[in-house]
């Protein structure tokens, strides 16, 4: 069983996001993504961490929850690249990591 590196966002407001999970991030203006938020919000399933600013992106996790976050979806991905590259995490597009 390998070591699996847990990566954590801050996506504002003290919300932090766990970027392993995240499937993928869209515009909130589209809607099909908009009826994605309202079937989420009927499955309990939507969790927004805007703090009552206007959302920016959608974001789908793999566990089926539906995040709504105030950030740009470009802040979020150099936040994370940020956070790689700190960490020593970063990786040329399409290698892989070796586990040790």
């Amino acid at each position: 069983m390998g070591i699996v590196n847990v990566e954590l966002v801050h996506i504002g407001f003290g919300n932090i996001l766990v970027m392993n999970r995240v499937i993928a991030m869209a515009s909130p203006s589209s809607a099909p993504t908009k009826r994605a938020i309202q079937e989420g919000k009927n499955k309990s399933l939507l969790i927004d961490m805007t703090n009552g600013r206007r959302t920016k992106v959608v974001i789908f996790t793999d566990s089926g929850h539906i995040i709504l976050a105030a950030l740009a979806p470009e802040t979020i991905a150099g936040r994370l690249q940020t956070s790689r590259t700190s960490s020593g995490l970063e990786l040329e597009p399409g290698s892989e990591k070796d586990e040790p």
